[in-house]
């Protein structure tokens, strides 16, 4: 419940800053993509402003994740190592238990029933 009270108290005034930023950037920019022409591009975008925003925006989280994700890489390939590891010990405890098992099991069937003790 905390969470959902607090997700919503982070959305609502992000959303609303984002429709105010549209709002006020509805103006139509012309981006020009051709360097060597720009007063009659061949390749030209015009988009609201709001748009190229946004898209910087995106990318931007986009880049900065991957960027976040290729620097985490050592510990990533570490956390599998060492969980490669903790299953391998896990494997050897497990097989310890079941050959002390097997050794109790043994010992207890070479000791003489309680009746043979008291004849004894």
């Amino acid at each position: 419940m905390l969470k959902r009270i607090v997700t919503l108290l982070v959305a609502f005034p992000a959303a609303a800053l984002l429709v105010t930023l549209a709002i006020a950037n509805r103006h139509t920019v012309t981006m020009v993509l051709d360097p060597f022409n720009p007063e009659t591009p061949i390749v030209s975008l015009a988009l609201p402003f709001y748009v190229y925003l946004f898209c910087a925006a995106i990318l931007g989280v986009i880049f900065g994740g991957f960027a976040t994700w290729m620097s985490q890489g050592q510990y990533r390939r570490q956390a599998r190592s060492r969980g490669a590891e903790v299953r391998r010990w896990q494997a050897e405890a497990e097989r310890l238990a079941h050959e002390r098992d097997a050794r109790v099991a043994k010992r207890g069937s070479e000791l003489p029933a309680p009746a043979d003790r008291a004849a004894a």
